[in-house]
């Protein structure tokens, strides 16, 4: 079986983005609504189908409840799961044998890494990254910049704020 050629396939019937910049190695573009686009590598090698998205980079804080999320839904992921590298940066990875590759296979892998990014992707800012977030929010409300991308975590702000008070004003 040419399993590059399967995943190809898949990838069109998909009707996804993506580039096949060498062979058997596929880069997906995978749309989403909280985080914007999750960027997929699929590959083909002699014994598995590798899968691989980045998720976020390493957590500026709070890194023991951070790494708790992730490994509490671990347990109840298909197909990938949480994973550091060398940096600490969050990643969704996988490997699926080659004897089950299949376009409704890769159509699944490929719904569950978007799954997984887009749906968790605002919890692991507010575990990982809150000060970071309230920090922008305040520079952006000062310079009259737009928070839109930001809306999802107006919780952070309002509970800081109610906690701490407003932000000092130099």
């Amino acid at each position: 079986m040419d399993h590059e050629a399967v995943v190809e396939a898949a990838l069109k019937s998909a009707e996804v983005t993506y580039e096949h910049p060498r062979p058997g190695a596929f880069l997906v573009r995978l749309p989403g609504q909280h985080k914007l686009a999750t960027m997929t590598w699929l590959t083909v090698t002699d014994q598995a189908l590798l899968v691989e998205a980045f998720f976020c980079r390493r957590p500026d804080e709070n890194h023991t409840e951070f790494y708790r999320w992730l490994l509490n839904k671990n347990g109840s992921m298909y197909g990938v799961h949480f994973a550091l590298d060398s940096m600490g940066d969050v990643h969704l990875v996988g490997r699926l044998p080659l004897s089950a590759v299949s376009a409704e296979e890769i159509d699944r892998l490929l719904g569950c890494v978007l799954t997984y990014a887009d749906e968790w992707f605002d919890r692991a800012l507010e575990l990982g990254f809150a000060s970071s977030i309230r920090r922008e929010w305040d520079w952006r409300v000062k310079r009259g910049e737009s928070l839109a991308n930001l809306r999802a975590f107006a919780g952070i702000v309002e509970r800081d704020r109610r906690e701490n008070g407003p932000p000092a004003t130099p």
